[in-house]
C-alpha cells in the first residue's frame, strides 16, 4: 500500500506542476500580446516619423539643389569673363588690336 500511496502523490505533485506550468504559460502568452500591441503602436509611431523626416529632407535636397545651380551658373560667368579679360589682355599685349 505504501507504494500506490507513494504514486498518488507523485501524481498530484506532478498535477501540480503541470497547473502551475499551464498558469506560467498563460500569463507569457499574456505579456507578449501586450508587447507585440506596444511594438506595434511604437512601430506607427516611428513611420509616421520618418515620414516626416523624409518629406524635410525632399525639400532641403531640392533647395540644396537651386543653390547649386545657382553657384554653378555664377561660377560659369566668373570663369568666361575672366577667360575674355585674359583674352582680350593677352590680345592687347600682343597688338593683336
Amino acid at each position: 500500500m505504501s507504494e500506490l500511496h507513494d504514486i498518488d502523490r507523485r501524481v498530484a505533485v506532478l498535477e501540480q506542476i503541470a497547473a502551475d506550468t499551464r498558469e506560467v504559460l498563460q500569463d507569457i502568452r499574456a505579456e507578449l500580446r501586450g508587447l507585440r500591441e506596444d511594438t506595434n503602436r511604437e512601430i506607427g509611431g516611428l513611420r509616421a516619423e520618418i515620414g516626416g523626416l523624409r518629406t524635410d529632407m525632399n525639400r532641403r535636397f531640392e533647395a540644396n539643389e537651386a543653390r547649386q545651380w545657382s553657384n554653378f551658373r555664377w561660377l560659369l560667368g566668373v570663369m568666361l569673363g575672366g577667360y575674355a579679360g585674359l583674352f582680350a589682355l593677352i590680345a592687347h599685349g600682343l597688338h593683336w588690336f
